[in-house]
């Protein structure tokens, strides 16, 4: 006999703030400055000589709905590549209104991993600067 079907609740999902275009500039201005001043002179090298290796041509920022992404993109010099370039996103700030952040990273398992909440903007580049894990 199938089990029988029942009712039950289901409260809707709170909705997200609204990002207004003011903090989407302010985000992406202070993040490109980090970008320049340290994250491209640190990780964009010229290639080596080994062409089975990636390497990283450019570093950005890019928001996508609620979320400010931090990425890289690479090329792969190897000659049966699939692609030769390609992008990976490697933080993240999740903006949870009122000028506050979730900061997380892109774990090793292709999950992101949310390891501090409600952060200003500048404490979650501060984040980014100092802790290895939040770069690529």
């Amino acid at each position: 006999m199938p089990p029988r079907k029942q009712w039950g609740y289901s409260p809707s999902k709170p909705s997200k703030p609204k990002v207004s275009d003011s903090t989407k500039a302010q985000v992406q201005k202070k993040a490109n400055d980090l970008i320049d001043s340290l994250l491209k002179l640190e990780f964009v090298k010229p290639p080596s000589e080994d062409t089975r290796r990636n390497y990283i041509l450019d570093i950005f920022g890019k928001w996508y709905r609620s979320y400010f992404y931090l990425c890289a993109k690479y090329r792969c010099p190897a000659p049966n590549c699939i692609t030769e370039f390609f992008d990976t996103k490697f933080a993240r700030l999740e903006f949870i209104g009122s000028d506050r952040f979730n900061l997380a990273f892109m774990r090793h398992i292709d999950q992101w991993a949310k390891t501090e909440e409600n952060l200003s903007l500048d404490e979650c580049l501060d984040r980014v600067r100092n802790n290895p894990v939040y770069q690529p």
